[in-house]
Order: C-alpha cells, then sequence, then structure tokens
C-alpha cells in the first residue's frame, strides 16, 4: 500500500495551499490510513496535524523537508532521538548561517530516515547515513535519481512532492509564491515553483505512474513501518538554580510561608489550610519550579501585575506573583490548578511597557539563551491583506487597491459579500481582473505568511529548547519557536507571559511625579486603594477616561448605567462586557437595580448568586457543567477552553452532546438545558476568569485613584505613554474639562514628557512633530547643567542645536515666555538670516551669536492670529491652546444647539448638537448589517452616539475623519445613561 511520505501543509508558508486538516480529510476520503507531513524547513503545524490525523483515525509520521539552496531532502522520525535531531537540525538551518545540509545530516541523522532526490547530497550521504533512501518524482529528475541508486546501491522511494490537493490548485500555489518573491504573476520564473502535477494523487496513481520501479512504492509502507514516534505531550518544566524536584518544592515552601507572613502577618488557620492544599497539589503535579522562576522574574522589577487564573492561587500572592488576596474575594483555585489538569498552569504577568525589554533580557541571561525562546505569531492573511496582496501580484497600482481595501470593516465572514454590500463601497467600479482577484483573496483568508514574535510568551526548558521544538530568529533578533501559545500548551511546554502595560508605566510616572511634586511617597506593592470613596464615586459616575481597563465607551456606558463603583462591581462588568454576552448585560442591569429574577435552574442557583444568575466568568463555565451535567473537573476545563478555540466545532459538539446527557439523567428539562448550553455559548471567542477581572481591577481602582485625587500627575503621565484607547488631543481636552489648564511648550519648563502639578500639565516636548530625540535632550540637559536660558541667543549659543529644530521650537511658542508671543515672527526672521554653520560654531561662546553686518533687525510684523493658530496644529497636529470647536462657535450661532453636558435634560426629545469626532467602533448586526457607535466631544463634555444600519448606511463615507460635525438625533436614556442615536449628520 502506498503511502504519502512527502505532503505540505500551508505550513510551507507561501509553498503550500492546504491546512493540515484539509490534508488528512483529502487522505482518509482517498482510503489511506497513514500520511507524512513534512513542511519546508519547519513544524510550525505540527500539532494541528496530529490533532487532525487523530480526529480522521490516520497514523501520522512527523517530518520536514529541509531545503537550502538547490538542495532538499526530507527526514522522517523513528523516534524521540529523531524527533530531537529534527528539531536541531531545523534549529541550525534557521539559526546559522554556515548551514550545510549535507554536514548537518551525517552529523544528526540518528533516529532519522532521510529521503532525497538531490544527486549532489545523495553521493555525500551514502554509505554515511543509515536510513538512506532516494527519492524518486515524478518527471525526468526521478529518473536521474533512479539511476543514481541503482550506482551507490540506495533503496529508491516514490513521492509527488504534494504541496496542493488538486490540480486546480496549482493557481493558489503560484499566487503564494509570487507574493513571497514580491513580484507579478507575469513575472515569475517556473524555477520557482513546484511542478502543476505535485498535487495529491490517489495509492492506484502512483504504482501507475511508477510501474517501472514497483520497489520505490513498496518501501513508503516499509519507511512508514519504522516510523513509529509519537510525541509525548506530558509538561516539560524549567529547572530552577539546578535544585532537583525535593529541594525546588522545599524552597517554594519557604517562600510561600515567608510570603504569608508578610502579606497577613499572622498566618490563621483559613490561610495555613489554603496553603497546604495548594502546595500539595503543585508537589503532586511537578508544579513547583514554575512558580519559583516567575517569582525570580517578578522581583525584578517594583511595579507587575500578576493575572490569569494565577491570580486564583494563594501560594502566587504569598510570592507576589499577583496582587489580589484570593481568599478575600473569593477566588476560585481550581480555574488554576485542579487534579484532573494535566497541562502545566498559565501564569502572566504584566510591568511596564518600556521595561518589559529589559525584563525579557534578564530572563534570556539568567537561563541562558539556549534554554529560553519567545512563542511565535503565526501571521496569517486577513480580508485586507489577502486583496492588498493579490492585487498586487496582479499588478495593480497601489493607489487603486487601498481605494478598496480601507474601506472594508472585517465583519462579513464571506469576502466578496462584504465588497459587494459594504456602503463605502456601492459606487466602486470593480472591473476585470478584480473579480478573479476578490475569489483567490478569499481562499487565501487564514493562510499563514509568517512568523512574528508572541506579545510576551516566552518559554524556559531544562535543556536545550531546541531539543524539543525548532527555534529560529525573528526581525526582533530574539529566538522564536515555531509554535503559537496554544500549540505549545498542547506539547507541554511551560509558557509565561511577560507582557508590556501601559497603565504601569503611566502609575509609575504619576506616582514619580507626586513624590516630586509633593514628597508624597506611595509604595505600590501594598498600596490598595479599593475602599476610597471619592475613586467609587467616580467610577460609578464612567468618569474613567484615561483608566485601565474601564475607560472604553461600552465600558463607560455600563458604570454609568450599573451606577456601582466597588471593587467587586468592577469585577463583574470587566467579565461581563464581552461582544457575545450582550443580550445579559441587560438582565444583568434590571436585576441589580432591583428586579426579581428565578435561577437558570435550582440546582445551580447558589453558584451564580453573586453575578445576579448570569454566568460572568470561566470558571462559572466549569462549575454549571460539572454541578448540571456530571463534568469532572478535566471535562470541564476541556469546555472551558474549547470555547476559546479557533476551530473547535466537532469537539464542542461531542461536549454538548454529554452536557445534555449528564443534565437530563439529573433531571433538568431540556428548555432549562438549551437556555444554559446558549449562555454557554456566549464565552465562544474571548472571555475572562474572575482572577483575571480582579488582577485588572485592582490595576484599574489604582489608576482611578490617581485620576480622582491627582488628576494633573494622572493625565500627563497617560499622555506621556501615549498608546490609550483614544487619541492625544481626546485626553487635552478631558484634561480640561477635569479643571486642568494646559500650558504650551517652553524652553525653561518643559521636560521631553508631560508633566503635571496642583491645576496644571505642561505639554512635553515629546509632542512637538518632528522635533528630533537630540532635540529634546539638547533642551533639557543643557537647562539642567547651566540654569534657565536668558534669551533666545544664551539658547542658541549654550544649545548649539540643528536649525530645523529650533524652528520647530519657535512655532511650538517654546520661546514665547522669554520674547513673547507676538514676537515669533522677529525670532524666525533671526535664526533665517544666520551665517551657514554659525549656530555650531565652538569658536568663542562668549561672543554675540549675531555678529553681522546686521546689529538690530528690522521691524518684523507679528505673526496674526489665524498664521499662530496655523503653526499650531501643523506643530502638534491638533489644536493645544483651545478646543476646536470654539473656531467655528460664530459659524454655528441661532442653530439651537444642545451641548454634551445638557443632553440629559432632553431625553426622548430630538436635538442638534456640534461634536468632534474622537473614535467610533462598527459592529455587525445579526441581519449582518453594519451599524457604529462613536463618540464626540464637546467643550463640556463627551457624548456616546448609535448610529443604526440605515443611517450608517447613508452617513459611513463620512464617519473617518476627526473633525467637527453636526448631529441630529433623538436623545435616549438606559438606566439613567444618555445616548444619542443619530439620524442626520453634516460637516460643520
Amino acid at each position: 500500500m502506498f503511502v504519502h511520505l512527502n505532503l505540505h501543509s500551508h505550513y510551507s508558508l507561501l509553498r503550500g495551499t492546504a491546512s493540515p486538516e484539509e490534508l488528512c480529510q483529502a487522505v482518509k476520503a482517498q482510503g489511506m490510513d497513514t500520511l507524512a507531513l513534512t513542511d519546508t524547513n519547519g513544524l510550525y503545524g505540527l500539532v494541528q496535524f496530529l490533532e487532525a490525523a487523530k480526529d480522521h483515525g490516520l497514523r501520522p509520521i512527523v517530518g520536514a523537508e529541509i531545503r537550502t539552496g538547490n538542495e532538499r531532502a526530507v527526514a522522517l522520525v523513528k523516534d524521540r532521538q529523531g524527533y530531537s535531531n529534527l528539531c536541531r537540525i531545523l534549529s541550525d538551518r534557521h539559526l546559522k548561517e554556515s548551514f550545510d545540509i549535507a554536514r548537518s545530516l551525517l552529523e544528526l541523522s540518528l533516529g532519522l530516515v532521510i529521503l532525497t532526490g538531490s544527486g549532489d547530497l545523495l553521493e555525500k550521504l551514502a554509505g554515511n547515513v543509515e536510513d538512506l533512501y532516494a527519492e524518486l518524482v515524478p518527471g525526468r529528475q526521478g529518473h536521474e535519481t533512479l539511476a543514481l541508486s541503482k550506482k551507490r546501491g540506495i533503496p529508491p522511494v516514490a513521492t509527488n512532492r504534494v504541496h496542493f490537493i488538486a490540480p486546480e490548485d496549482h493557481a493558489l500555489h503560484r499566487l503564494l509564491r509570487a507574493i513571497d518573491l514580491n513580484t507579478t504573476l507575469s513575472r515569475l520564473p517556473e524555477s520557482e515553483l513546484e511542478s502543476p502535477d505535485s498535487y495529491l494523487r490517489t495509492p492506484r496513481q502512483m504504482a501507475d505512474y511508477f510501474f517501472f520501479c514497483p520497489e520505490a512504492v513498496e518501501n513508503t509502507a516499509v519507511i512508514a513501518e519504522r516510523c513509529h514516534f509519537q510525541l509525548d505531550f506530558s509538561p516539560v518544566f524549567p529547572q530552577f538554580e539546578n535544585l532537583n524536584p525535593e529541594e525546588t518544592f522545599e524552597r517554594l515552601r519557604a517562600e510561600a510561608y515567608k510570603g504569608a507572613r508578610k502579606r497577613y502577618g499572622e498566618i490563621t488557620e483559613k490561610v495555613q489550610s489554603r496553603l497546604e492544599h495548594e502546595l500539595t497539589l503543585i508537589k503532586e503535579k511537578g508544579f513547583a519550579s514554575i512558580f519559583l522562576v516567575v517569582q525570580d522574574i517578578v522581583r525584578q522589577s517594583p511595579r507587575t501585575c500578576g493575572r490569569g487564573s494565577a491570580a486564583a492561587s494563594l501560594v502566587s500572592y504569598c510570592l507576589e506573583i499577583t496582587h489580589v488576596d484570593p481568599i478575600r474575594h473569593n477566588l476560585y483555585f481550581e480555574r488554576f490548578l485542579n487534579p484532573g489538569r494535566v497541562d502545566p498552569p498559565d501564569i502572566d504577568v504584566d510591568f511596564a511597557w518600556d521595561e518589559r525589554d529589559d525584563i525579557l533580557d534578564y530572563v534570556f541571561k539568567k537561563y541562558g539563551m539556549e534554554r529560553t525562546a519567545m512563542i511565535s505569531n503565526h501571521v496569517t492573511f486577513k480580508k485586507r491583506a489577502a486583496i492588498h496582496e493579490v492585487a498586487k501580484v496582479y499588478g495593480l497600482p497601489e493607489a487603486e487597491i487601498t481605494a478598496v481595501t480601507g474601506k472594508l470593516s472585517g465583519y462579513y465572514y464571506d469576502l466578496v459579500e462584504e465588497v459587494e454590500r459594504h456602503p463605502s463601497l456601492r459606487y466602486h467600479e470593480f472591473s476585470p481582473p478584480w473579480p478573479d482577484i476578490l475569489r483567490l483573496a478569499e481562499r487565501l483568508e487564514g493562510i499563514p505568511r509568517h512568523l512574528s514574535v508572541h506579545c510576551g510568551g516566552v518559554v524556559i526548558t531544562p535543556d536545550a529548547t531546541s531539543n524539543h521544538v525548532p527555534v529560529q530568529r525573528a526581525v526582533k533578533e530574539v529566538n522564536i519557536i515555531h509554535w503559537e501559545k496554544d500549540q505549545a500548551e498542547d506539547a507541554g511546554l511551560v509558557k509565561i507571559d511577560l507582557l508590556g502595560n501601559r497603565s504601569l508605566a503611566v502609575i509609575r510616572d504619576a506616582l514619580g511625579m507626586i513624590e516630586e511634586n509633593y514628597g508624597t511617597r506611595i509604595d505600590y506593592t501594598r498600596w490598595n486603594p479599593i475602599d476610597d470613596p471619592a475613586t467609587q464615586e467616580m467610577i460609578a459616575r464612567g468618569d474613567t477616561m484615561g483608566v485601565f481597563y474601564v475607560e472604553s465607551p461600552a465600558t463607560r456606558l455600563l458604570q454609568k448605567k450599573a451606577g456601582v463603583g466597588d471593587f467587586e462591581h468592577l469585577v463583574i462588568h470587566s467579565s461581563i462586557i464581552r461582544p457575545a454576552a450582550n443580550p445579559y448585560i441587560h438582565d444583568y442591569l434590571e436585576r441589580l437595580k432591583g428586579k426579581p429574577y428565578e435561577p437558570l435552574h435550582p440546582l445551580i442557583g447558589d453558584l451564580l448568586e453573586d453575578t445576579f444568575g448570569i454566568m460572568v466568568y470561566q470558571e462559572d463555565v466549569s462549575k454549571v457543567a460539572m454541578r448540571l451535567a456530571g463534568f469532572n473537573s478535566s471535562e470541564a476545563d476541556e469546555l472551558r477552553k474549547i470555547l476559546s478555540k479557533k476551530h473547535k466545532e466537532k469537539r464542542l459538539a461531542d461536549l454538548q452532546k454529554k452536557f445534555v446527557k449528564g443534565a437530563l439523567e439529573r433531571g433538568v428539562d431540556r428548555e432549562s438545558i438549551r437556555r444554559i448550553w446558549e449562555m454557554i455559548l456566549s464565552f465562544a471567542g474571548y472571555s475572562f476568569c474572575k482572577p483575571h477581572s480582579a488582577s485588572y481591577a485592582l490595576v484599574s481602582f489604582k489608576s482611578a485613584w490617581l485620576r480622582a485625587h491627582y488628576p494633573a500627575e494622572f493625565m500627563a503621565a497617560v499622555i506621556s505613554n501615549q498608546g490609550g484607547y483614544y487619541s492625544t488631543f481626546a485626553y487635552i481636552s478631558e484634561a480640561r474639562r477635569l479643571g486642568l489648564e494646559v500650558l504650551m511648550p517652553d524652553v525653561n519648563e518643559s521636560h521631553i514628557r508631560y508633566r503635571g502639578k496642583d491645576r496644571w500639565i505642561r505639554v512635553g516636548l515629546m509632542q512637538i512633530k518632528e522635533l528630533t530625540q537630540k532635540g529634546m535632550e539638547r533642551v533639557v540637559t543643557c537647562r539642567e547643567t547651566g540654569g534657565c536660558y536668558l534669551s533666545f541667543d544664551d539658547f542658541l549659543r549654550r544649545t548649539e542645536m540643528d536649525p530645523a529644530d529650533v524652528r520647530l521650537l519657535i512655532k511650538a511658542g517654546a520661546f514665547d515666555n522669554l520674547k513673547g508671543r507676538d514676537r515669533r515672527a522677529e525670532l524666525m526672521w533671526r535664526l533665517e538670516i544666520q551665517p551657514k554653520g554659525r549656530i555650531h560654531s565652538l569658536a568663542d561662546k562668549r561672543a554675540s551669536l549675531f555678529e553681522s553686518d546686521i546689529t538690530e533687525p528690522p521691524q518684523v510684523p507679528p505673526y496674526d492670529a489665524k498664521t499662530l493658530l496655523q503653526q499650531e496644529l501643523e506643530t502638534f497636529g491638533f489644536l493645544v491652546s483651545r478646543h476646536p470647536l470654539e473656531l467655528y462657535r460664530d459659524r454655528l450661532k441661532g442653530l439651537n444647539l444642545v451641548t454634551a453636558k445638557d443632553m440629559h435634560q432632553y431625553v426622548g426629545k430630538p436635538v442638534q448638537m456640534a461634536g468632534w469626532l474622537i473614535t467610533g467602533k462598527v459592529v455587525s448586526t445579526k441581519k449582518k448589517e453594519l451599524m457604529e457607535f462613536l463618540t464626540f466631544e464637546d467643550e463640556t463634555g463627551l457624548i456616546e452616539t448609535v448610529f443604526f444600519p440605515a443611517v450608517y448606511d447613508r452617513y459611513c463615507h463620512m464617519l473617518n475623519k476627526s473633525r467637527p460635525y453636526l448631529l441630529k438625533g433623538k436623545v435616549e436614556e438606559d438606566f439613567d445613561a444618555v445616548t444619542l442615536t443619530v439620524e442626520e449628520v453634516r460637516y460643520v
């Protein structure tokens, strides 16, 4: 029986066209029971392949095709040694510039079967590799290889170098190769393509083709029998300081009790009992080293946020990995670790975004580059990228391509349908070759195109990482493994997420300013403001712009509707606000306000009391499945994990059957089962566990406390660290609404970043567009070493700055307090008439910089108000000195406008307002119609607006610019929160 031993999936990046699942399905349909996956230079799709083979009842063979230059060889794994050797070969292929395929195979062929049709390579390996076969492929090369195999006595084997399933898929293969080579289809060299015959032939077709060498076909089955390796998915734990397992556990126990005394003072029976319970389970599972490694890492930073399910662990809390008390907040330890769990626990830790790279450097140095690597992301083709790349290889100009891709929303599952129905594209003419482009682009969706670095996932292994998984160098010059996070976890690698969090940097910077301004020092670790009344009241009002995790329009609106700001409710709100849970948010709010309700079923009523009968957290799914349907902890955990997976339909259907059967056996009626399962499905995609939300809620509270008590320092830190939900312009507007004076840049006062104190914030030099980093540093360092600048001449003499940088500072008004706002034109004139190179002259720093024939400048007329505003707009990208709507007030007179602040007085009434667009979010309805939620502001406040499908369809082409709009609509109120349902839009 013929076995395909050279099969490529789409993980042969930009070569193969089919997924491992599709290959397994096709092989099964042809009646075969075994196949090898041999993707080019990688094991990127190995875990998916093994899962797909299992699902289809196939025996998988692990392998890869190693390619370098014109030489290629297939390596198939016979045993564990062979797997390690293949990982090392592939790692060397990516990491070593001097990689030589022959030398590598000669050194590391133990445990591998090697197939190659490259003549030179066969000659080098012959007699030196135990299991070596001459690979025969259809075409002239196959006959040449057969002749060499007979000459050297090397057994032949037949393959078809499969890169696609059906002959017609060769067109997609061509497309991928053109994209990879950044060329058009018409210029694509034939040498870069696989043969059009490299499709999945049936065993009969392969036997018929190789009739002249039946031995080559028979040898495929012989080789398949030798390859009996099965990947062991047992956990691979890091080693901590060369301690053996018993020593590691004893160290963990000592650290846990030491931390408990620090956290609680006296260790109560409740604390001790919980600690012992957790430590016992940790010891049984062999997880002790993970905790010690993570503790070692978090000790390198004074500000961290341990999150995810690890925050449910008292051990994590005592080690200061996490900062939320799991006993006080009733966090469910079994969500993190339970007796049925076989995969290692996932521990996630956030660091300040600008400190994270230093933390990673520490990890790589402490544990060794050979034993550490980052998780990879498999970057796949999305709608826009797919259309863009296909159109490029068809030779279309960039402007024509972006005219289409720039308007796509990404909310339709069918790409052609979206292009045909999208309101912004209704008048776009799609003449040939656009129909072909869209058809091919749809096929590209989901195909991997390259690897990138995961935002924070790190694996640490007890020996070389390349013994467990291939490693390659990423663009950022760090080592990454071939698998994404889910595959790494499935394969038993322990993943530690070390992520950058901008809010931790905001808190750090705000605390630093508070200490500098007032001498008040706050210890981040011991600081817990969750019971502060002013902070709770602010959160209850939804006044949380700039506050970590709760500043989005949807979350602020939920806070307003709920009208509660305590820690426990904030934890609920952080978890319930996910797309699929929208139908249950209204029920939650009604029940929060006192509306009576019946539990989903009496069996689970007590499980959901804290959340008013609604499943909010991931662990609610597990608890309900165990109580209602009799799942054990392992099955319940699998259900929770499956819901978050992308390709979950088959396994989820199996779990649903088990859930229904178990619930019926416990006397639950079918209607209750249906409603409960429907609520469980709302956790599909992304959802959160309570420990994760509690950890983030603590950071939210710390951020909110700073906003409530030190708004100047807080807003300055928010703007300085960038990357928030809103633009810098929106945050500056919010600062004004908080009663803060926004001060312009000043060479004698400004720092690189924004600074705040009392009731003002000052714009940082970083905000001046195109001002160089060197220029910013010169302004600050020369001032710090030599004192304030006495004059413009003094500034130029001491800083010796590039004239281009000085010109930007003049336009920004940074010298206004030296010479006055009306003298900018004079300063600009003086700068322009300087002899070339004079500013950089070091000949006599005491001499006047302006020694020339012109001793006194002529009378230079000052810039008018319009010119000054234009310079401000050019320099900062927006107006800093005033709200831009102020410039339009004259033309808006007589329109009977309502301000955002007064909108609540007009509930149920039609109104008209002038608003500046600051953010928006397009969503798709159940009918697959697009609508949008937009946030507008005026000088008085923010207003959330709704554009239902008919209105969105009419005006969406206008809603893509930060500018003033005239909005007409009806004011709506829901749980005391006001929104504007827009009916008409005009530009101001």
